[in-house]
């Protein structure tokens, strides 16, 4: 069967209300006036979907959507792009999140956890038929995405995950670690990087394991080896790390989809990341692919 989809993204679909606050943390205090209180649509899932949209890739996305004023922003940002999008009633409501956004552009992530079940499920069978169609699946790390894993291995599509700001220890991010072929995660709450990098790699199926560390780029594990992916300078001020690692993401899937080496992979990807943090948090944008290419031509 040829494939109509090159990227299938799993969950993540949700809205975020972005507050910008003096400092994190944030002082105990009665009352603040704040710049602004925005909603805007854009989790994980929608900005790994929109990134690689934006760099030419067809993408189609999977999740659960509430009946509600929040799922419909999740509908228009998708239409208004768009990105195919499938959507799974979900009776409890679609996912939010409050973001406190500090002036160095630091976040701190409040998620609403009323907003799904532990028995919610993506029918296997709408996940086999677009997973039979799709090139490449990202699956986030959103419930109920770890029960789809029996069934994407079955249709031989190869899978990345994203593992945030995991420390290593949290047993629900190993069900994802170790189904991936392509694993991306943060340094950030990570003791020792590299030994949770190569536990990835020697406990799961990953060929690939990125961990992006900010200002000092990211490292990349690949065949036993570790490298160094350098930083990439914004092209305008750093205003808001969010959607950053979703963008790495993208910009690295873009890469390794359209047969670049892993190094300019890592280039591509940290491209990418440093493009959206000078985007305001209140704001969904991406980085297209001639301004990427552009961008990673010497």
């Amino acid at each position: 069967m040829s494939s109509e989809i090159d990227v299938l993204v799993l969950g993540g679909a949700g809205v975020d209300t972005i507050v910008y606050v003096p400092e994190l943390p944030l002082p105990y205090a009665d009352s603040r006036m704040v710049p602004a209180i925005e909603a805007r649509a854009g989790q994980t899932g929608d900005f790994v979907a929109l990134g690689v949209h934006a760099l030419g890739l067809r993408t189609h996305h999977l999740d659960l959507l509430g009946a509600d004023h929040h799922g419909d922003l999740v509908r228009a940002l998708h239409r208004d792009r768009g990105i195919a999008l499938t959507e799974v009633p979900q009776p409890a409501g679609t996912k939010r999140a409050v973001n406190l956004v500090g002036p160095d552009g630091r976040r701190l992530s409040l998620y609403d956890s009323t907003r799904g079940h532990d028995d919610d499920r993506l029918p296997p069978e709408v996940v086999r038929a677009l997973a039979a169609v799709s090139r490449h699946v990202h699956v986030s790390i959103s419930q109920p995405c770890a029960h789809a894993f029996p069934v994407l291995r079955e249709t031989g599509v190869t899978l990345s995950t994203d593992l945030h700001n995991w420390d290593g220890t949290q047993a629900y991010h190993e069900q994802f670690a170790y189904q991936a072929d392509v694993v991306f995660l943060s340094t950030a709450g990570l003791a020792d990087p590299e030994k949770t990098m190569r536990r990835i790699a020697e406990r799961g199926r990953a060929e690939v394991v990125v961990a992006t560390a900010g200002a000092e780029g990211a490292y990349q594990l690949l065949d036993g080896e570790l490298t160094h992916i350098p930083a990439v300078t914004p092209s305008a001020p750093v205003v808001d790390s969010n959607g950053a690692g979703d963008a790495f993401a993208a910009g690295y899937l873009f890469g390794r989809l359209t047969g670049e080496p892993p190094a300019r992979c890592g280039l591509f990807g940290a491209i990418a990341g440093a493009h959206a943090c000078t985007v305001p948090a209140t704001r969904a944008d991406v980085i297209g692919r001639e301004e990427l290419l552009r961008a990673a031509t010497p």
